[in-house]
């Protein structure tokens, strides 16, 4: 299990050894997976490296919490992840635990 899994989201911003994907996913965290400015931030970060799967994975994320999921599932496919899960926490988690 990764270390990411329970990061802490007190801060102004994400750590700066964080990978832009990490980064990405503290914006979620910080903003309760839900809608709103840490999205915005969140979104941005995945719109920089598109085409890397990592970043496509959570930009799905992104997306299936907008509850775009016709877009979340093209996310999820540019990824090579499966898409029928909609448990945004559930995959929050998955992505937080595989990326180093």
């Amino acid at each position: 299990m990764s270390e990411h899994l329970n990061m802490e989201v007190d801060g102004d911003t994400p750590p700066e050894a964080f990978s832009e994907p990490l980064k990405s996913l503290w914006w979620l965290k910080k903003g309760r997976l839900k809608l709103g400015p840490e999205w915005e931030r969140a979104h941005a970060i995945c719109q920089q490296d598109e085409g890397n799967p990592d970043h496509d994975w959570v930009h799905a994320l992104c997306h299936l919490i907008e509850e775009d999921f016709g877009n979340a599932a093209y996310w999820f496919r540019r990824a090579g992840k499966p898409s029928e899960n909609r448990d945004v926490a559930a995959i929050w988690n998955e992505i937080a635990a595989s990326l180093k």
